[in-house]
């Protein structure tokens, strides 16, 4: 038959059987009742007999009567006879009835064979498909293809706000001015409160204005030396504090940076934080020749300068020196400075703490040594005993704490001329104004300490900073390595959350080991401010350190960490008291949200698998508030807990007293928020914790342990935090994220964590209250805790402030001030003539002609690669070099 027994040629009807046919020998009886007939005559009768098939009513025989029902014969016929006649064709009837006719079936064979092909070729399709899809993936990953553009988030749909880029010649007094945002509603759009025929006539005065600035400039105001503001929190003789010097002679002191009282016309208020709250100047505005004049900017390196600032707007820029000199920065030594300053106000401060010197084995000057402690240790007592017997009135040994300010930084980190002059400005304004209080210090990572041994000999070590580290700025820097933070905190769990190419001791994950180390080597020191070379603040440094270190202090602790955890937005908020109910209610009671909407379905996931609330989870339910330690959920994590600050009182008692008068253990710039639920990529990078347990019935899983963290590493810490974080992670094998381990040690350990609002500003005219909800978008009104909290997938709303971690429009804003193009805008056209082709509708159609920028004080971060135009020796032009926006 062969492989496929397929004839396309045979005949459509189906074979029969050779066989005779015969007639039916009872045709001539009636049927009545009809017989029935044989199965194989239906199936294999001739096809041109049918006139036996009167059955179905379709054919009847020519002799059958009308009237009758039965069948009739010729009898004449024998019936032997008979039984061989052929059938008879039945004579046409007057009316023919048509032949029922069959549809053609192919055989089974066929249908088999294409049912085979076909389910071949689905699966052969679906293989395509996958594979097809791998490619796809893998070709997307190594980004050989682009993938589709993702459609704009909805801020980036608002109008960019422009009263920013005023300059000092429209500076008029705070209270006269008329912000451009935010706006209530009532308002209306920045100048567009007034009729048509109102707004065309101010229109028209606005331009008759400008053509008038244009032919007779406007002059600036005069500028005003800091120290000499009111407000400012700068200490003063009378606080006994000896003033302190740039050199050993006691003759150079860098003169105060100058305000301008006031802001530019229709300069936008903070949308978040407060300057009211932290008693920071709102009124007064800084220009970058009153800011950083002082500090080298704007005279030539000849004169001592950096060269740079000398083009531009130059009004007003000489009242920075008035009657004294330009400093000469070129012999300065930053470490000597501070050294002298310290020792010239040490009464002030408490007992300088020395570490013992660690043991090292055996060396032969041992005695040597121990003669010079004994007599340190003779001289200290003969001191005290002397200070006992001091009479009264005397002047005894102070008590106020030290703090460092410790700036990370790398090996291969390129020095700008702007970055000096930075640095400058935070020793000066820190260290030297406070009497010594503060000390700069400068935590260099050497990233490759295999061609560079520094840990192997004294003079690798010194070298390595020689060739990296600015001249004055060598003797405060400290160097550390991911392999030395590898030798001290060994035996870490890493999990990995980042890739291999980042470890859990590299400087990406383990960023916050080499400052632990730092603080357990520097007993002196009582708080530790943890500072980034990116960060710029364009008012006074001890003005802003001192008053949010105040602030945090007069802090209770009675619903502290639920306030951390939330944005404060005056504009919606109303003021802090109004705050702090908002931020009880919603703790307490609980608040419908994205989060929680579906919480009371039946068989619904009520809460996280982590979550740290005790009150079970439904659609409108409040969680239990932090009061005390909130230890981890198994016993054998914790540790060295028994001296950890437990609460006087039952939260409901207290009278919001326990914790003022109290130093923060953390401070922080940015919000406290609970990261279990959320959609940030790290809120489970902690290790080293107890996950799972067994009982009785098996394993139970406990989860992470509760947990804090805050965006951006910038923070105060105390040494009794660092320490905790440096023995758990050294003897515990406890470790986090940078940005999460130490609100996480002080969560665990009840200490005192503040988060400082301090004033933020926002690029584009946000609806505040669609900005409120997006922005306090977790759990019940805070800023995380639930998959809806603006950490993780929706930082994108971030991206718009002024204090972000990878914020776009504080390093433009900044550039702009610095007198520099960005996206084609600003400069020093900008700043000196006027376009009266402009209508002010936009960044980009602003007139200018304003003078050089001002701004009041506020935080910029992050602000990378500034690079300005610099004179160097010897060469006459300058080369103006534009900025990158996007760097």
């Amino acid at each position: 038959m062969g492989i496929l027994p397929f004839n396309p040629f045979r005949s459509r009807e189906a074979k029969a059987p050779k066989l005779p046919l015969y007639k039916d020998l009872s045709s001539s009886r009636a049927r009545t009742p009809r017989a029935p007939r044989s199965p194989t005559k239906e199936r294999y009768s001739d096809a041109d007999d049918s006139s036996d098939e009167s059955d179905d009513g379709d054919i009847t025989d020519s002799s059958t009567s009308s009237a009758g029902s039965s069948r009739r014969t010729s009898s004449s016929v024998s019936s032997a006879a008979a039984l061989m006649l052929p059938k008879r064709r039945p004579v046409v009837a007057a009316r023919r009835t048509p032949v029922r006719r069959y549809l053609y079936r192919l055989p089974n064979k066929v249908i088999r064979y294409l049912c085979i092909g076909m389910i071949s070729t689905i699966i052969i399709f679906i293989f395509v498909l996958v594979r097809a899809s791998q490619v796809e993936n893998r070709r997307i990953a190594e980004g050989k293809i682009k993938p589709k553009p993702v459609d704009p988030p909805p801020w980036e749909q608002f109008d960019f706000l422009t009263r920013y880029y005023g300059g000092v010649k429209s500076v008029i007094p705070l209270a006269g001015n008329t912000p451009q945002y935010p706006r209530l509603a009532e308002e209306g759009p920045y100048n567009a409160s007034q009729p048509a025929q109102q707004q065309q006539e101010q229109q028209e005065s606005e331009r008759r204005e400008a053509e008038q600035l244009a032919t007779e400039a406007k002059q600036a105001p005069p500028s005003k030396a800091f120290i000499d503001y009111p407000a400012a929190g700068i200490p003063k003789s009378a606080d006994g504090i000896h003033e302190c010097f740039l050199d050993s002679q006691n003759t150079l002191k860098a003169p105060s940076i100058r305000y301008l009282e006031g802001r530019p016309n229709g300069f936008p208020d903070n949308i978040l934080g407060s300057y009211e709250l932290l008693s920071l100047p709102e009124d007064i505005c800084f220009d970058r020749h009153g800011r950083y004049g002082p500090y080298g900017y704007g005279y030539s390196i000849q004169a001592g300068g950096l060269g740079a600032g000398e083009h531009g707007d130059r009004e007003g820029a000489e009242a920075v020196w008035g009657s004294t000199k330009q400093v000469d920065w070129r012999n300065v030594d930053w470490a000597a400075a501070q050294r002298q300053c310290y020792k010239a106000n040490a009464d002030r401060y408490k007992p300088l703490a020395v570490r013992d010197a660690p043991p090292r084995g055996f060396y032969i000057n041992d005695g040597l040594e121990d003669s010079k402690l004994a007599a340190r240790d003779s001289t200290e007592k003969t001191q005290a005993a002397g200070e006992e017997a001091q009479p009264a009135g005397e002047k005894h040994q102070g008590d106020l704490a030290r703090t460092a300010v410790v700036l990370r930084c790398w090996d291969e980190y390129v020095w700008r001329e702007e970055d000096i002059l930075n640095l400058r400005a935070l020793i000066s304004e820190l260290s030297l104004t406070s009497g010594g209080r503060y000390d700069i210090h400068l935590l260099v990572q050497v990233r490759n300490d295999g061609r560079n041994p520094v840990w192997a000999d004294d003079d690798a070590y010194r070298n390595r900073i020689n060739e990296t580290v600015p001249e004055e700025f060598r003797g405060l820097a400290t160097l550390w390595s991911e392999t030395q933070m590898l030798a001290v905190y060994q035996g870490l769990h890493d999990l990995w959350t980042r890739g291999p190419d980042l470890p859990v001791h590299g400087s990406y994950r383990g960023l916050q080991m080499a400052m632990q180390h730092f603080a357990y080597n520097h007993p002196e020191y009582e708080h530790f401010w943890q500072w980034e070379m990116d960060i710029r603040y364009t008012g006074h440094y001890h003005d802003l350190l001192s008053k949010m270190e105040l602030w945090a202090k007069d802090q209770p602790r009675k619903g502290l960490w639920e306030r951390n955890a939330r944005f404060y937005m005056p504009h919606v908020h109303g003021s802090w008291e109004d705050f702090k109910q908002m931020a009880r209610v919603q703790t307490e009671h609980g608040t419908v949200g994205a989060d929680n909407l579906w919480n009371t379905v039946p068989g619904a996931k009520h809460g996280s698998d982590n979550s740290n609330t005790k009150t079970p989870q439904t659609s409108r339910s409040g969680e239990q508030t932090v009061w005390g330690p909130l230890r981890p959920h198994s016993e054998s994590d914790w540790f060295e807990h028994a001296a950890d600050p437990t609460p006087p009182t039952t939260y409901e008692r207290d009278k919001y007293t326990w914790g003022v008068g109290e130093e923060a253990d953390l401070l922080t710039l940015s919000p406290i928020f609970d990261p279990d639920g959320t959609s940030w990529k790290l809120a489970d990078d902690i290790t080293g914790y107890t996950e799972k347990t067994g009982d009785g019935d098996g394993v139970v899983m406990i989860g992470k342990p509760p947990r804090r963290a805050q965006i951006i590493t910038a923070s105060r810490m105390s040494r009794r935090l660092l320490l905790a974080m440096h023995r758990e992670t050294a003897f515990k094998k406890h470790h986090a994220f940078p940005e999460m381990w130490p609100a996480t040690v002080a969560l665990h350990h009840g200490l005192k964590a503040v988060f400082a609002p301090h004033p933020v500003f926002v690029d584009r005219a946000w609806p505040p209250e669609y900005m409120g909800r997006t922005l306090n978008g977790g759990r019940n009104g805070a800023s995380g805790g639930a998959r809806t909290s603006v950490f993780g997938d929706r930082e994108h709303n971030l991206r718009g402030l002024t204090w972000f971690y990878n914020a776009g429009f504080s390093g433009n804003l900044y550039k702009r001030w610095m007198g520099l193009r960005v996206n084609n805008d600003g400069g020093e056209e900008f700043e000196t003539m006027v376009d009266e082709s402009a209508d002010d509708g936009s960044v980009g159609t602003m007139r200018g002609g304003e003078g050089r920028m001002c701004l009041p004080p506020m935080l910029l971060h992050p602000v990378k690669e500034v690079d300005l135009p610099v004179e160097r020796q010897g060469v006459d032009a300058a080369v103006e070099t534009v900025s990158d926006p996007a760097a």
